[in-house]
């Protein structure tokens, strides 16, 4: 397949183009425009890498904490961070917070609708942003690990280590959420109002960064991402992980499709990229920051990468009966240029979009990922093996 490209480039011969700084990176939405204007081939030939971006919650998110040996030692099993209960089942003093796990004492939907005002993606925003994070913790005593109970006050700076480890991020496609019932819903979607009152959407069209790459020709394990504000890496299939899914003629899922599981060092990611969220009558998550360079190593890979948000379409699903009983049924195909334009037709009906992501930030991701390339500060790598369902471009 390769010999029938008439651009072929490789990853290491885009990377000694960075490191001369004479790399050209365009932003998605930047790309979409030149691939409209002088069709793929010669856009592979200008255009070296495409950065992308998404800022949405993302439950499936979660972070791995050393605190460190106290004197005496402890076998911390039951663990809280400000009063958040975390995973001790690890080792002695590791530790996993999920962003999704409520404060201890939340009266959760006991009030409905519940506010989840505060959660392990807060404690993680809490982190990131230096603030002191009270730890409680009790131990069952050992020979090699007496103590029974240990608590303190830390930043991030003191622990041994804090790592962003995300089992399912960067969605690639979600359903649009629409409510049929007369009854209001709160979902992790966000409010849906009844009857048709409104329409969520949770994906960042022509910047989200599997739509550019829609059979992960070019993500991998391996791959250097921006992840919280940091580098960050993929570093296997997310869970939910789907490739065989239906498509448009243009290859692009018209549905959820691929995950990433990605990981990096939390003590260099920033407040701004992973921010604790509340959402009524659902519960507590962690928006992040993500962003994946798109190395365009042909014509095909442009192609890919130039899809514009009316190539790009996803399915709009009732949350009132069909999805929480795992009907497998839609109301019509949307595409993401008539999402963002405020409305669509639903049963004839016309209806109000809201997007859950941030646009402005999806956008401000993919300028700083470009700007981290352009300045060299960010090489791209080549996947060690590809992501379950995928196959990668042979190397030259």
């Amino acid at each position: 397949m390769e010999g029938e490209f008439k651009v072929k480039k490789t990853i290491e011969d885009i990377n000694k183009r960075i490191e001369k700084g004479e790399a050209v990176v365009l932003t998605a939405e930047e790309f979409v425009s030149l691939v409209k204007e002088v069709g793929p081939v010669t856009a592979a030939k200008e255009v070296d890498v495409v950065t992308t971006g998404t800022f949405s919650p993302m439950c499936s998110s979660g972070a791995f904490l050393n605190f460190g040996h106290t004197s005496p030692t402890i076998k911390a099993y039951r663990i809280w961070l400000n009063d958040v209960p975390a995973y001790g089942g690890l080792a002695a003093v590791d530790l996993y917070i999920g962003a999704t796990e409520p404060r201890e004492d939340d009266p959760l939907n006991k009030v409905f609708p519940g506010q989840f005002l505060y959660g392990g993606g807060h404690v993680i925003h809490d982190l990131v942003a230096g603030k002191k994070i009270h730890l409680r913790a009790l131990g069952y005593g050992t020979h090699c690990y007496p103590r029974k109970s240990f608590e303190k006050e830390f930043t991030i700076h003191e622990l041994v280590d804090a790592i962003l480890c995300n089992p399912r991020n960067a969605y690639q496609n979600y359903n649009c959420a629409i409510n049929l019932s007369d009854k209001i819903l709160y979902t992790y979607m966000g409010v849906l109002k009844p009857n048709l009152g409104n329409a969520n959407y949770a994906t960042a069209g022509c910047l989200s960064p599997l739509l550019k790459d829609p059979y992960l020709k070019t993500i991998g394990i391996g791959t250097r991402i921006f992840l919280g504000g940091a580098k960050g890496y993929v570093i296997w299939a997310g869970t939910q992980h789907k490739t065989e899914v239906k498509r448009t003629p243009k290859g692009a899922p018209i549905q959820p499709a691929a995950t990433l599981m990605v990981i990096g060092n939390l003590k260099e990611m920033s407040p701004e990229w992973l921010v604790g969220t509340s959402h009524i009558g659902y519960g507590c998550s962690l928006a992040v920051g993500l962003g994946i360079p798109i190395p365009i190593l042909n014509e095909q890979v442009a192609e890919w990468a130039g899809l514009s948000d009316e190539d790009l379409f996803t399915q709009v699903i009732d949350y009132s009966y069909d999805y929480p009983n795992g009907i497998k049924r839609n109301y019509g195909i949307v595409s993401y240029a008539e999402l963002k334009s405020g409305k669509i037709t639903v049963l004839g009906k016309e209806v109000p979009t809201f997007p859950i992501s941030s646009l402005p930030k999806a956008r401000k991701i993919a300028e700083i990922l470009k700007n981290w390339i352009k300045q060299g500060e960010m090489l791209l790598t080549e996947p060690v093996s590809p992501l379950s369902g995928a196959k990668l471009f042979p190397m030259r």
